[in-house]
């Protein structure tokens, strides 16, 4: 294991990437309106410029991670750092939709490369009895970003043009580089042989999968062209990654995605766990900012304020439960913090009504930024505690592909329990279809309508709310950490006892 003399300045170098890539996520959707405007598209091809970039982020995470434990997880963020800010610079030069969804490709090809080396990075270089800290400003990172993402957007959009939001990233990207470059430290390499049947499988499985959800709202989960369906692809994604698995576990080789990674019960539940986050962190949203916006008539920079105590409560305390989950088990504060995000949630489903002093919102939002500050970091630090540092990009990987798939089911779920429930709670217009299928989103929604569609919100919201405390459940079922043991011990012959430590790996324990 390395020993880093100043491991601080390498995770806050770290930190300013992972950061450009969070907003990224939640940028573009203040801009599509403008984007439709700018380029003279419609609103399937604007889907397409989050959809692109999300399907290039999730499906290559594994790959990357893996790539990261072979040449270095510092030359794959810098390499990852350099595509990403290649590519907004190119999606804000971008003149025709079609261009800008190839752009949004590489620039979510980008943001997989970096991903996993930033919890690789904080794996190796930070003992894990002193881990929770550095997992704590990741956290906070991500709490922050939750904020920043959708308030800056509509400044720059407001101010300057929807290509801003992509311009923003090329000064950041180039600071980051350097900083980067300075500080992070260049880790120890392991000998990996590449498992391309591995990465193939992975590849088409996750693609399959995560399309075959993600777009599935797309075309009604029927029929995409001729004999091809949604289900169709999701099926066959299914049936490929079982294949995947199959074939790690028989690999006399080296597996891409080392199964011994899942004989850690804290690992697995660990995952288990994330991918409940990535559901709910991605679904609520979705209903709440429509009631704030369509039944309240907030703009999208002031229904990104109503997220303002989340945001400063959960990058403030962070920090603090990252110290404290090196101390104490770190199970209570996760499983407390899960259940905080479901009562918050819960609650703000009992607020949507019309007339619902609006401010009375901001005290669920605290909530929640009490609950965001116990999830991120003893989750993640629990997760890496236990990985041996040549596996520590491909948990990583995991992890981080985990929770990608966690968003993209939640995104896809709730839209359509949206759309469910906008058809139950709307009276039927005079042709005899719904007032939900017809309504547009954008344009003003008549008042008689008001307390239907924010049942239909209020309804919608509470899915999220229950699959978090399917995490809670989780959570409580983990292992206490045990104590850190020759973390710091240096092997005198590397290669040697990287190959030895993997066919120790691959036997039965």
């Amino acid at each position: 294991m390395e020993n880093v003399a100043r491991p601080w300045p390498a995770l806050w170098s770290l930190v300013i990437g992972f950061f450009m890539i969070l907003i990224d996520t939640t940028i573009v959707s203040v801009a599509n309106p403008r984007i439709m405007e700018g380029l003279n598209t419609d609103i399937n091809s604007v889907i397409w410029v989050t959809s692109a970039y999300l399907l290039a982020y999730a499906v290559p995470l594994l790959i990357t991670g893996r790539l990261g434990d072979r040449f270095g997880p510092k030359k794959l963020y810098l390499s990852g750092l350099v595509v990403f800010t290649v590519a907004s610079l190119w999606c804000g030069l971008s003149g025709d939709v079609q261009t800008l969804i190839l752009a949004r490709v590489l620039q979510g090809f980008g943001a997989a490369m970096m991903t996993p080396q930033t919890m690789a990075v904080i794996t190796r270089i930070f003992p894990p009895d002193r881990r929770g800290a550095a997992m704590g400003i990741w956290g906070a990172t991500a709490g922050v970003a939750t904020l920043v993402g959708p308030i800056l957007g509509g400044v720059l959009v407001d101010g300057l043009g929807w290509e801003w939001i992509f311009f923003i990233n090329v000064p950041v990207g180039i600071a980051g580089f350097i900083l980067a470059w300075r500080f992070v430290p260049a880790l120890s390499t392991h000998p990996h042989k590449f498992d391309i049947p591995g990465v193939l499988l992975s590849a088409v499985g996750l693609f399959l999968l995560v399309f075959g959800i993600q777009e599935g709202e797309t075309y009604n989960w029927g029929t995409i062209s001729g004999p091809l369906t949604v289900w169709s692809l999701i099926i066959a994604g299914l049936v490929v990654l079982a294949g995947f698995v199959v074939w790690q576990r028989y690999n006399k080789g080296e597996p891409l995605l080392p199964l011994s990674l899942f004989r850690d019960r804290n690992f697995s539940l660990a995952n288990i766990g994330i991918t409940t986050v990535g559901f709910t962190v991605t679904a609520f949203s979705l209903p709440l900012i429509f009631y704030y916006q369509i039944v309240r008539g907030l703009t999208p920079t002031q229904s990104a304020l109503m997220m303002v105590p989340m945001a400063v409560i959960s990058g403030g305390l962070a920090p603090v439960v990252g110290r404290i989950i090196d101390r104490v088990n770190p199970k209570y504060i996760t499983a407390s913090g899960l259940v905080l995000m479901s009562v918050a949630l819960f609650w703000n489903g009992a607020l949507m009504h019309p007339d619902t002093p609006i401010w009375l919102f901001l005290l669920p939002s605290a909530v929640l930024g009490f609950a965001n500050a116990g999830i991120w970091a003893p989750l993640s630090t629990t997760a890496t505690r236990n990985l041996p540092p040549r596996q520590a990009g491909a948990g990583a990987g995991v992890y981080n592909t985990t929770r990608q798939i966690g968003a993209v089911l939640g995104s896809a779920a709730i839209a359509v329990l949206i759309q469910a429930r906008l058809a139950a709670e709307l009276p039927a217009a005079p042709g005899g279809s719904g007032e939900a299928s017809t309504m547009s989103f954008g344009g003003a929604l008549p008042e008689s309508l008001h307390a239907g569609f924010s049942t239909a919100m209020s309804q919608s919201i509470l899915l999220p709310a229950a699959v978090i405390l399917l995490g809670a459940a989780v959570a409580l079922f983990f292992a206490k950490p045990q104590p850190a043991q020759n973390w710091g011990a240096v092997p005198a012959a590397p290669a040697q006892a990287a190959s030895t430590g993997e066919q120790a790996a691959a036997k039965p324990r």
